[in-house]
């Protein structure tokens, strides 16, 4: 029962930091007007893969890097919760990610750069990965932890490959709507991450 209830707080939760449906809305402005469904769907290909393999990078070199620099989780847990609530509070504010390269670029070179990283995996995510990976106690735990990763990537996809549809249907209030509620969930998942990191500095500095 612990599993399934740690499952499904790691999916919602890379659920609301991705938020794909966000993030299609911003693909469009950056893609070419004029973009096919093929092109498309090659897209959303290359953007989730580029996600995946980013996704599994941080979840076995995470710890290297903490450890290299002498970072303790609490701390991470402290600084990753304040990214992610500034993160959460653009979002509520309707001010999601920036457009970070030029319109002109090729369709397939935006795919990877800027919209698979950092704009779909960005700091939120990484933080969040070694914050669950440090909370893993067996293998199965990380198991899940992929598992939550890996169907949001899936939902990514399905997503960004129809977001020319969803777009027509939503329209641009209705992807504002979805996103000020992301925003929320993150907010509420960034301020768990802030009190429970500094409840555990205190206690040990105490």
């Amino acid at each position: 029962m612990e599993l399934v209830q740690n499952f499904l707080q790691q999916g919602i939760t890379f659920f609301a930091i991705m938020d794909p449906i966000g993030i299609s809305a911003l693909a469009l402005s950056l893609l070419s007007t004029n973009i096919t469904k093929t092109e498309m769907n090659s897209v959303a290909k290359k953007s989730t893969l580029t996600i995946l393999i980013a996704f599994f990078v941080v979840l076995i070199t995470g710890d290297f890097i903490l450890r290299i620099f002498g970072i303790a989780e609490d701390s991470l847990k402290v600084m990753g919760g304040i990214i992610l609530l500034l993160m959460a509070i653009s979002m509520v504010n309707g001010s999601t990610k920036e457009k970070t390269e030029e319109e002109v670029k090729n369709n397939e070179d935006l795919a990877i750069i800027p919209i698979g990283i950092p704009i779909a995996f960005g700091t939120g995510l990484f933080t969040t990965i070694v914050i669950f990976k440090h909370q893993a106690e067996t293998y199965i735990d990380l198991i899940s932890i992929s598992l939550a990763f890996c169907v949001n990537a899936l939902l990514f996809y399905l997503v960004l490959k129809n977001s020319i549809y969803i777009k027509k249907y939503l329209g641009l209030t209705g992807q504002n709507i979805i996103t000020r509620l992301m925003g929320l969930i993150v907010g509420a998942i960034a301020v768990q991450f802030v009190i429970s990191g500094i409840v555990n500095l205190t206690k040990s500095y105490l």
